[in-house]
């Protein structure tokens, strides 16, 4: 049970590394656009950025501590983004990548505590 508990977390932390990257390098034009639709300065979309990637990179280290501090800084983003999509009545389908990749952060921050 604990090897295949370990693979899915593992998995999930690659999962979660490759969609922040992907989205925030590959699909920025995309960010800038809903930074900008929001209202939001520029220097918060690039500080948050450079703090998902960031988080992102801790996960796949094999040291429990640094995976800890990514899982909770990327859980902090995901909160702050889902919080920030209901203020502003987002429909749902807008923001449920935020929701999912917040619940995959939780999953790898409680399984990485054990």
């Amino acid at each position: 049970m604990d090897f295949i508990l370990n693979n899915i977390i593992d998995a999930l932390k690659v999962i979660s590394g490759v969609a922040i990257f992907f989205v925030w390098v590959v699909r920025y034009d995309n960010i800038k656009r809903e930074f900008e639709e929001y209202r939001l300065p520029s220097w918060l979309r690039d500080f948050t950025g450079i703090l998902k990637i960031s988080f992102a990179c801790m996960l796949q280290f094999s040291n429990n501590e640094v995976v800890v501090l990514g899982a909770l800084g990327i859980s902090f983003l995901m909160t702050a983004a889902v919080i920030t999509h209901v203020r502003l009545k987002s429909n749902f389908r807008t923001y449920i990548a935020s929701v999912v990749m917040l619940l995959m952060s939780i999953l790898i921050l409680y399984f990485s505590n054990i």
